[in-house]
């Protein structure tokens, strides 16, 4: 019997773990291989200031700014044994995967929220994420991977997300949930 029932809606908003961000990877341009970093710095409204989006916003002259939702991508470390395993291989190098931030210990899929007026917020050292949503892998995952590679990743391409609060981030950074009301994130 349980003494102290919890809502869905409070069991998805605790999240006691901290996590580590395990590894930065930069895209400066779209189809080249991805860049290893030990340290980089996030921009609010615009992502990683090593990549592509980044690259693209200043090339511009800093004049258009379109709000994506896919700023930085984020992928779960432990999913990458369990990609290698499913193409049984023995490992996989994490660059392969195309995402900017590897990130262990914290369940980066159960931080979408579920309900709609939840908004949850990742804190990555002194840079804030909210998270937009899931993100799939596309067809370069097989030629990247090998056969099979694009399906194999499907349900562990990680998540996008926005930068709230940008800062610099580093390997080794801690990881942790965080929540904001609807009227805090439209704010942003």
């Amino acid at each position: 019997m349980i003494d102290n029932p919890q809502t869905l809606q409070s069991l998805s908003q605790a999240m006691p773990q901290i996590g580590k961000l395990e590894a930065i990877y930069a895209r400066p341009a779209r189809y080249i291989p991805c860049i290893p970093l030990i340290h980089t710095t996030a921009v609010k409204g615009v992502g990683l200031q090593d990549d592509r989006r980044y690259l693209e916003f200043i090339a511009a002259g800093n004049s258009e700014i379109k709000i994506s939702n896919r700023q930085v991508t984020l992928m779960q470390a432990e999913h990458i044994e369990v990609i290698a395993k499913i193409l049984q291989l023995r490992n996989l190098d994490p660059g392969l995967f195309r995402r900017n931030l590897i990130i262990s210990g914290i369940n980066l899929l159960a931080i979408k929220p579920l309900f709609k007026h939840q908004h949850h917020l990742l804190q990555i050292g002194e840079v804030l994420l909210e998270i937009t949503g899931h993100c799939t892998p596309c067809s370069r995952m097989e030629g990247l991977l090998g056969p099979g590679g694009y399906n194999a990743m499907r349900g562990h391409g990680g998540v996008n997300a926005k930068v709230i609060e940008g800062g610099v981030l580093s390997v080794g950074d801690a990881v942790k949930l965080r929540d904001m009301t609807v009227q805090q994130s439209l704010a942003f």
